[in-house]
């Protein structure tokens, strides 16, 4: 997008679970990790031994959870803690559900596309980290624990 200045993914319908096309906007961490992938492969962004990766819950996730000492995070809590620095954020419930690919339920979300920039603007609003305070998922009746350096007092 020259626009912008930064190319999107465009996730088709079949791989969504909408099954409808989704724009996957990325903020800077995010952008900056794709950037560093390009030109490793012809192909794929994130390669696995000259494939594509197939599945998000595979041996490197499961290791990285295991080495980051967070073996009860799920691939979907990511998502979760995307959503909740957006709202702490104050970013606004119709760029949340435009960042995060839900449906829009009313007309006036239909005919008012969010804007590219915008959102990309509001994508890098969760990187901050001043306003928020770590949340603590209870997953079946247990509380998930986490590494201690990564809990902090909220105000």
């Amino acid at each position: 997008m020259p626009e912008v200045g930064r190319s999107v993914f465009v996730i088709p319908p079949e791989a969504f679970k909408s099954k409808r096309a989704h724009v996957a906007i990325m903020n800077d961490a995010a952008w900056s990790i794709v950037q560093a992938q390009r030109g490793l492969d012809p192909i794929w962004v994130f390669p696995f031994r000259g494939r594509p990766i197939g599945t998000m819950n595979n041996n490197g996730w499961q290791r990285a959870r295991r080495e980051a000492g967070l073996q009860s995070v799920r691939v979907h809590d990511l998502r979760h803690t995307f959503a909740c620095r957006l709202r702490a954020a104050g970013v606004p419930i119709e760029d949340r559900a435009a960042l995060l690919g839900h449906a829009t339920r009313s007309m006036a979300g239909h005919y008012a596309s969010a804007d590219v920039g915008r959102l990309m603007g509001q994508a890098n609003l969760a990187l901050r980290r001043e306003e928020t305070c770590t949340v603590l998922r209870v997953a079946n009746g247990a509380p998930i624990r986490t590494a201690p350096r990564q809990l902090r007092a909220c105000r």
